[in-house]
């Protein structure tokens, strides 16, 4: 009964999720077309649930195409059509992460992969035009992004800095005059808050748990450290996949290669620079989420502790990432026409879109720092060259995504 009232749907989610490349700027318009078109909702609808998805952290494309699941056939529908959208980009993502992990081929990985990262950052200043353009509309919203890219800059390898700038630039936007239009709803929903419990309980219970297995030196407190960042990282992201790269570059790059840190915790989690970039190169050439990327990432943050725990990890990032997000958006969205309401809501939105711009900025300026110090003139100039022309490939033509990852690719084989 569930199959034959749903397998239309549901073959088109799959459809949809092998082939929705460019991230969430161009899922908007292939959600448009696959699933406004063919009735499955309203464009009225959709728009809607894009406007909720702003309000949340967590992966806005996931949780607009899993609400458009519960809207037709409610949560058992809403679950089923996340999984399809997420497993086979997570599958992808882990496997890569094994395939990078062989030492047998690890020149060849260095060659092959050696323009990724100038890419990388083309994508990442592509994204952070794009944010800009949407966050940055007036003095405070100007001066927020300004103080958090210099402020983010110097405090890099700071733990606190994200979720501080986030707090006080929603805080700082809520002195600012603007009002929300008054909304009434015709039947009120039920709110159902053991989603936020759950959502608070982990949130608390995996931070107690990372903390004592860092103390008592766990036989496994890595799986535990590891849950906890992706958690806290799915908890705080606003702005899509991308902001992502700099809080993983920060927890994994950044503060673990500082020495004093090493000699404090020997057994800190650590993720090479180029191992990172390559993965936020790579899931440009596949299609679904961005947060995907949590599979690849989670394997090769364990790679060194065997392939089971590999396996694990992948597991770990993949589940972790998604799951804050997933929860917050099933107790908001009953919600949602009541949120519309509440001004401070949406002024502290206001000021927290503003600094996902500073920290892809810093980020930028850390990667191209990078590039600088550690590549010989030549390959600086090179390294440029891919950047501006991934940047430019994106504003001014229709290039799909994947064809730039693969020219990225062949050109470091052939170079």
């Amino acid at each position: 009964m569930f199959w034959s009232r749903n397998h239309t749907f549901l073959k088109t989610v799959f459809l949809y999720t092998i082939s929705a490349f460019g991230g969430p700027q161009g899922h908007l318009g292939m959600l448009k077309k696959t699933f406004v078109e063919k009735k499955f909702i309203t464009e009225e609808s959709l728009i809607d649930l894009f406007a909720f998805s702003q309000i949340l952290p967590g992966a806005s494309s996931t949780q607009i195409i899993t609400l458009i699941g519960y809207k037709r056939g409610g949560i058992f529908l809403s679950l089923i059509t996340l999984l399809i959208w997420i497993l086979p980009a997570c599958m992808l993502m882990g496997i890569l992460s094994f395939l990078l992990s062989s030492n047998a081929h690890e020149s060849f990985n260095a060659s092959l992969f050696k323009f990724i990262k100038p890419m990388t950052i083309g994508f990442l200043l592509y994204s952070f035009f794009g944010n800009l353009k949407l966050s940055i509309n007036n003095k405070i919203t100007s001066i927020i992004f300004f103080s958090s890219t210099i402020l983010t800059t110097i405090f890099f390898k700071q733990p606190w800095i994200f979720p501080l700038l986030i707090v006080v630039a929603g805080i700082a936007t809520n002195f600012s005059s603007k009002r929300i239009p008054a909304y009434t709803e015709l039947k009120p929903k039920i709110i159902h808050w053991k989603n936020l419990w759950l959502f608070v309980f982990i949130f608390v219970l995996a931070g107690l748990l990372s903390e004592t297995a860092r103390k008592n030196e766990w036989q496994n407190r890595n799986a535990f450290n590891l849950f906890e960042n992706f958690y806290r990282f799915g908890s705080l992201v606003y702005g899509g996949g991308d902001v992502l790269f700099p809080m993983m570059l920060d927890q994994y790059v950044a503060r673990p290669t500082d020495k004093n840190t090493q000699s404090k915790n020997p057994n800190l989690i650590k993720i090479s620079n180029a191992d990172l970039v390559v993965g936020f190169g790579m899931i440009r050439a596949i299609p679904g989420p961005v947060f995907s990327v949590g599979s690849y990432v989670g394997g090769m943050a364990m790679k060194s502790r065997g392939k089971m725990n590999q396996f694990y990890g992948c597991i770990i990032g993949s589940v972790a990432l998604f799951l804050p997000g997933i929860l917050l958006m099933f107790f908001f969205f009953p919600i949602w026409e009541n949120l519309k309401r509440y001004v401070i809501i949406f002024r502290a939105i206001e000021g927290i879109k503003s600094v996902v711009p500073g920290f892809m900025c810093s980020a930028a300026i850390y990667l191209i720092n990078g590039l600088f110090f550690v590549s010989t003139k030549m390959e600086f100039s090179i390294s440029v060259t891919i950047i501006l022309s991934t940047l430019l490939i994106l504003l001014k033509t229709k290039i799909p995504p994947p064809f730039i990852v693969l020219t990225c690719l062949a050109l470091g084989f052939i170079i």
